[in-house]
């Protein structure tokens, strides 16, 4: 059960790095006016990669676009409400597809070409552009009144969001595929852990399973 209790500790501390960068990020691009408006690239967006290969990204993503929402003084609440709902449910989806692609590629993902990390970055950024792009037009239009109809915002939001997680995005992939220590990080499965394991003065590393057994 200890490790259980280090691994829970581990899993929070990741998301809550996560959710502060997701902040940071997002007040940078508010202060070059582009976290905001009809259209919106917020660089935090690029982080929405992450759940591909770490699932505490996605309660970090959501608890940052929440709180970079509560902290703009401009936000309408709809706005507080629904837009961090389109970033969990983003992160949701290309956490699952993450998933699916290490399953099926396993240690391939490990070459970095520029076609694998294009079609990864499609595959991962999929998602969130979508969930955007049909989430936040009736915000825009109804919530804070901008002149235009459904479909003139789905593609001003979904034009922002292609550059943050498509372009920003994939090369934040690019970066973390490329790094012998990231990529080893990014790619060990979140289910399992080495640990190591004292026994007197003798010392080995063991692997134990991050998810409790339902019998214990």
């Amino acid at each position: 059960m200890k490790h259980y209790t280090r691994y829970s500790a581990l899993f929070l501390t990741k998301a809550a790095l996560i959710a502060a960068l997701y902040v940071v990020l997002s007040m940078l691009s508010e202060s070059v006016g582009l976290c905001s408006g009809v259209i919106q690239c917020r660089f935090s967006e690029a982080l929405t990669i992450l759940p591909a290969f770490m699932p505490e990204s996605i309660p970090g993503l959501y608890i940052g676009c929440l709180l970079t929402n509560i902290l703009n003084p401009q936000a309408n609440p709809w706005d507080i409400a629904f837009g961090p709902v389109a970033t969990l449910i983003g992160a949701v989806g290309t956490y699952l597809i993450g998933r699916a692609v290490r399953k099926a590629a396993g240690k391939k993902l490990y070459t970095r070409t520029f076609l694998r990390i294009v079609v990864l970055t499609a595959m991962f950024a999929l998602p969130p552009i979508l969930a955007n792009a049909a989430i936040i037009p009736p915000i825009l239009k109804f919530a804070y009144g901008y002149e235009g109809g459904y479909w003139f915002f789905v593609l001003t939001v979904g034009a922002g969001e292609i550059i943050a997680c498509g372009v920003f995005g994939g090369i934040l992939l690019s970066a973390l595929l490329g790094n012998r220590y990231t990529r080893q990080l990014l790619l060990t499965p979140p289910e399992k852990a080495e640990v190591i394991v004292k026994k007197g003065a003798e010392e080995k590393t063991v692997t134990v399973a991050l998810t409790p057994d339902p019998e214990e």
